[in-house]
């Protein structure tokens, strides 16, 4: 059997259940700390376990590396519409349809389609819904109906009058979709503590959880440490709080997610030898599939912006032959040919056990869930000793999940 094809069959057949520890609910932060930056930072450097406070961060990241954030915001993407029988119908907005840019579609002042998931599903067959929302001290009626699609995530047309962009109607109407494992309704302070304070770009349905510890003192103090910092865009998706149900990871279905770069950070990872500190495993996914991207282009140079894409098994269906400069480098050249001052695309890559990082040298990220794809992507990166480092958060008072303590791992 070709190495390529070995490898891809003990990466889809790890078991989830060898993910698995125990959580007890009293773990899990429901509520963040009063001030982010004093939550406790675990340490694993090649190897070793130790911890501080997040404010210590910036000591710890050699001076002159290239740190990267995602600058993604959470938009208050859960409405809900009563019919006039009673019942209540949740509509969650995903992903943008018509028009498919995310900058476009929050301008639009009259209409848009956005795949949505659809709460209490079976008691909205059809018909429009409506409600009156006020925005900026008018009453404006927003409406929504179904337009089809597969039965998990349906099409939903959005119609307004007042003339109100999209973005203003989120705003008065919409509620921040915080995670389902906090077990507890979405509070005003959260509007605030759930998005992180470099947030700009409105996209994400979660928040890129390992960022919410900066404070704007931590992030002037790695400026001062000669640390530089830049940042790309990942938009998360409801399949963040997905669950790996299957018992073998060949059988779960990555959720697809948009990413942005600019060309300038590029020049900049090429600058660096390709190398970066990632903020949050959502900046880990879009910077490793940057060098996918990279290979794409330099075997098929005339392929389209909206024909890029990074499926969920690229990094172990073939053999990779060009070093991370090569890739990047290639990816640089067809953005000037094409006259693109940044890349858009999507990925559903899966890091998993077995996985070759090109990118990421050191990731700052939040503890897990038990069995899921964000564990496994934290394994493949220590190389199997996730268990020391969570053994070690349980046993000293660490605390997890979202609104959790931090941990920078170092390889």
């Amino acid at each position: 059997m070709p190495c390529k094809d070995l490898i891809m069959k003990n990466i889809q057949e790890i078991a989830i259940a060898e993910y698995d520890y125990p959580l007890p609910d009293e773990r899990i932060a429901k509520y963040p700390l009063a001030e982010r930056d004093t939550s406790k930072l675990l340490l694993y450097n090649k190897g070793t376990v130790s911890e501080d406070l997040f404010s210590s961060l910036p000591k710890y990241i050699p001076q002159g590396a290239l740190m990267v954030f995602n600058n993604t915001k959470v938009i208050q993407a859960r409405l809900r519409f009563r019919k006039e029988t009673g019942a209540t119908i949740e509509v969650f907005c995903l992903e943008p349809e018509q028009p498919c840019d995310y900058q476009q579609i929050f301008l639009e002042t009259k209409e848009c389609v956005w795949q949505c998931l659809v709460g209490n599903s079976n008691r909205w067959k059809g018909g429009v819904l409506s409600q009156t929302v006020a925005v900026g001290g008018k009453d404006v009626t927003l409406s929504v109906e179904r337009v089809g699609g597969p039965a998990a995530v349906n099409h939903v047309r959005f119609f307004w009058d007042g003339g109100c962009s999209f973005a203003e109607l989120l705003e008065a109407a919409g509620e921040l979709p915080i995670p389902p494992y906090l077990n507890r309704a979405t509070e005003e302070s959260d509007t605030k503590t759930y998005q992180t304070v470099y947030s700009k770009v409105k996209g994400s349905v979660a928040a890129p959880t390992a960022g919410l510890h900066f404070t704007p003192a931590v992030l002037e103090a790695l400026t001062a440490a000669g640390v530089e910092r830049e940042e790309v865009t990942l938009h998360v998706g409801a399949g963040t709080f997905k669950p790996v149900k299957s018992e073998l990871i060949a059988d779960h279905e990555m959720h697809e997610e948009y990413i942005e770069v600019r060309k300038a950070l590029l020049e900049k990872l090429i600058a660096a030898g390709g190398n970066a500190v990632a903020v949050g495993t959502t900046s880990v996914r879009t910077l490793e599939s940057l060098y996918f991207l990279g290979e794409l282009v330099a075997e098929n140079p005339g392929i389209t912006m909206d024909e890029l894409h990074v499926a969920q098994w690229t990094p172990y269906s073939r053999e990779h032959s060009l070093s991370t400069v090569e890739a990047l480098e290639a990816l640089v050249v067809w953005m000037e040919r094409g006259g693109y001052d940044r890349v858009h695309s999507h990925t559903q890559i899966m890091i998993a056990p077995g996985y070759t990082f090109r990118i990421v040298k050191a990731i700052v990220t939040n503890f897990h869930q038990p069995k899921s794809t964000l564990l496994l992507l934290v394994s493949a990166f220590v190389k199997g000793e996730w268990r020391k480092i969570y053994d070690y958060a349980l046993a000293n008072g660490f605390r997890f999940l979202s609104y959790g303590d931090s941990s920078l791992l170092i390889l």
